[in-house]
């Protein structure tokens, strides 16, 4: 059974509710990268991209780390596991 009430996977509709944010996983995707890599492509300051991150962090898609005066973004798609089984329950609602 599918339950209804989870602060975990809401967190994580959430965090994949802003296109930015997807974008920035897809990018990840590819490997741990800067926070400056992620803001380059939307034309934000890395204050707005360091807002985006901390939501992604929150939601556990995503871990940050400091090397030096750099901070480093890596995927954590695990929660992301969660979501599949909620829309999996639906599936047969399309298939």
């Amino acid at each position: 059974m599918v339950k209804y009430e989870e602060p975990a996977l809401d967190r994580t509709f959430a965090a994949l509710s802003d296109a930015t944010r997807r974008a920035m996983l897809q990018h990840l995707s590819d490997g741990e990268t800067s926070v400056g890599a992620l803001a380059a492509p939307h034309a934000m300051s890395l204050a707005a991209a360091s807002k985006h991150i901390r939501v992604l962090e929150s939601a556990g898609l995503v871990r940050r780390r400091v090397d030096g005066r750099t901070h480093r973004v890596s995927l954590d798609a695990a929660p992301l596991h969660a979501g599949l089984e909620w829309i999996r329950h639906y599936e047969q609602f399309w298939a």
